[in-house]
């Protein structure tokens, strides 16, 4: 599933994710109007916990992180 951080939160909170992949580029970006991965759950839940299945690093510095959610 690719989505925003509305539809990815409310997928997530549903219980419908099973596996979380993240890219992180070689770069920063501190803009406060971006998106986040998962901005609709509400502020006082409790983290997702999640447990790492892989991880892949490239040669421009980027990492390809792979999660299951508990």
């Amino acid at each position: 599933m690719v989505g925003g951080g509305k539809i990815n939160g409310s997928f997530l909170e549903a219980g419908l994710i099973d596996e979380i992949s993240i890219l992180i580029g070689a770069g920063a970006d501190g803009r406060t109007d971006q998106p986040s991965l998962f901005d609709s759950r509400p502020k006082n839940s409790n983290p997702i916990a999640l447990q790492l299945k892989d991880v892949e690093s490239y040669e421009d510095g980027a990492v390809w992180l792979r999660y299951l959610v508990k």
